[in-house]
């Protein structure tokens, strides 16, 4: 699975009402989201007009490697 990152603070329901916010990686834990549940909170929200996550890309992992050495 791809990782994620929070872009707007939300309440996971699907993971005992887990909170996430801006900046967490998603998902916490053993927690094993759904595809469907992924592309819903990586697209726009037709209830709460905003993205809740974005996909980290490997580029940016491998930056912030370099930058902790």
């Amino acid at each position: 699975m791809a990782n994620y990152k929070v872009v707007n603070d939300f309440t996971d329901l699907e993971d005992n009402n887990t909170r996430y916010k801006v900046g967490d990686e998603y998902p916490k834990g053993d927690h094993k989201p759904s595809k469907k549940k992924i592309e819903v909170l990586s697209n726009l929200h037709p209830k709460h007009k905003r993205v809740f996550i974005e996909e980290v890309k490997e580029e940016t992992k491998a930056k912030k490697s370099k930058s902790k050495e």
